[in-house]
């Protein structure tokens, strides 16, 4: 009997995911379906509600799903922030079921990244618009909320004076999800990068870009360059042509209350937005094509969270929350904080950096360090600052972002597990 019962979970479990659209009803049942069967490495929950009371759904994917491991970064998806950009959605079920599929085949790939990386998945941001969505390639019905609302226009934006819109005018979409690694839209096919917006930023060549412009060219990149068509950025008639497949934001159009500016300046997570399909709406017949020119680009981003560096910074009496850490030639408005393990995380490419690490009570910690170019793709370079007390230790001041070190008292911070890109609007279960 209980031989019999096994056999039959296996096969239940070993189905593959069709390739079809799957409604907001068909979506849970499918994810409730994955958590039930794989509960070690799946945790499944809800964020909150869209307007019309639809649960925004998160999938997490990894060996220790339940809760953050110290060490181990923290990865995000999400898809279907307009409701009528449909094939995200799709493409993240297929990948929560191959990494699941890949853990039960004892896929050596697919367990290295899952026991290095937690990843959550929420396929779909909009299932209010989803629900009213037509099957036009170029039309907009259903790409906003039920209050009639551009969810990528809804994030606080710190360029414009209105950015800080209190709570409770922001859309509970944006309110509920995570601040995410990379966002997956429709209506075009290239890899976008911060700045969507410019007020008195840097402009090169009509690109607003951030004092990381070079890794997030390079996310960028790596996405589009493993992508069966992106790379040669010209694949829709209707768009622009983009050499390699990428653009900046602002130089493709602007944006403001844009989700990807908002986590780099808000939530210290590299965030770009990968527009996966020409037709915002293609055909069902179309989906497993799309599948297979997204699956390599998908996996191989995933793994860009282990570039640069990570670790902890360490005071007298334990781990210090709230450290500013702050890479010297790449400043910005908003520093880097630890969390409450007192963990950081910054990708950088390979290369020298001198780091200024701060807390009240302590001296201001200077170190160069020397970031690989032969680091394996699944651990970034570890180093721990140890900051020594002093009395007279100068503040770090950062008051246009909230981060601002006063002797005596430490930087209030939600705490910052990373993602690439990823990490969250809202730290839950961790």
């Amino acid at each position: 009997m209980f031989l019999l019962f096994f056999v039959l979970l296996f096969i239940t479990r070993a189905a593959a995911l069709d390739f079809r659209y799957h409604d907001n009803t068909a979506m849970k049942e499918y994810l409730l379906h994955i958590n039930t069967t794989s509960p070690e490495i799946t945790h499944l929950h809800s964020i909150g509600r869209s307007v019309r009371g639809q649960e925004l759904w998160v999938m997490i994917v990894g060996l220790n799903p339940r809760q953050h491991t110290l060490g181990i970064p923290e990865f995000n998806y999400v898809a279907n922030m307009h409701g009528n950009e449909v094939v995200g959605r799709e493409l993240l079920l297929q990948l929560i079921d191959f990494l699941v599929e890949g853990y039960h085949s004892n896929s050596s790939s697919v367990k290295r990244l899952l026991s290095s990386t937690r990843i959550h998945f929420l396929p779909s941001m909009n299932p209010d618009g989803f629900d009213d969505a037509d099957t036009q390639c170029l039309h907009n019905q259903g790409r906003y909320n039920h209050n009639g609302v551009d969810l990528n226009r809804n994030f606080p934006d710190i360029f414009s004076d209105h950015s800080r819109q209190p709570k409770q005018q922001r859309e509970p979409e944006v309110e509920a999800t995570f601040v995410l690694s990379a966002n997956l839209h429709g209506g075009a096919l290239v890899a976008s990068y911060p700045y969507d917006s410019n007020q008195g930023r840097v402009l090169v060549g009509g690109a607003s870009v951030t004092p990381d412009n070079d890794v997030f060219v390079h996310l960028a990149k790596v996405y589009a360059s493993s992508h069966t068509s992106m790379h040669h950025g010209n694949s829709c008639d209707h768009s622009n042509k983009f050499a390699d497949g990428i653009t900046n934001g602002y130089e493709w159009y602007p944006l403001s209350g844009g989700l990807q500016d908002y986590s780099y300046l808000h939530a210290q997570c590299l965030d770009i937005t990968l527009e996966v399909s020409c037709c915002k709406f293609p055909a069902e017949d179309q989906l497993q094509d799309f599948w297979t020119a997204n699956r390599p680009p998908l996996i191989a981003f995933i793994q860009q969270i282990h570039l640069g560096v990570k670790g902890r910074v360490l005071g007298s009496s334990g781990p210090l929350q709230g450290a500013l850490v702050v890479v010297s030639d790449r400043l910005d408005r908003c520093p880097f904080t630890t969390d409450h393990n007192g963990e950081y995380y910054r990708l950088l490419l390979p290369g020298n950096y001198t780091f200024m690490v701060s807390f009240p009570g302590y001296q201001v910690a200077q170190e160069m360090l020397s970031i690989p170019s032969n680091q394996n793709g699944f651990s970034a370079l570890n180093h721990d600052f140890l900051m020594k007390p002093s009395s007279t230790a100068p503040a770090m001041i950062f008051p246009l972002c909230g981060h601002a070190h006063q002797q005596g008292g430490g930087a209030t911070t939600s705490p910052a597990l990373f993602c690439i890109l990823l990490l969250t609007l809202l730290l839950l279960d961790l």
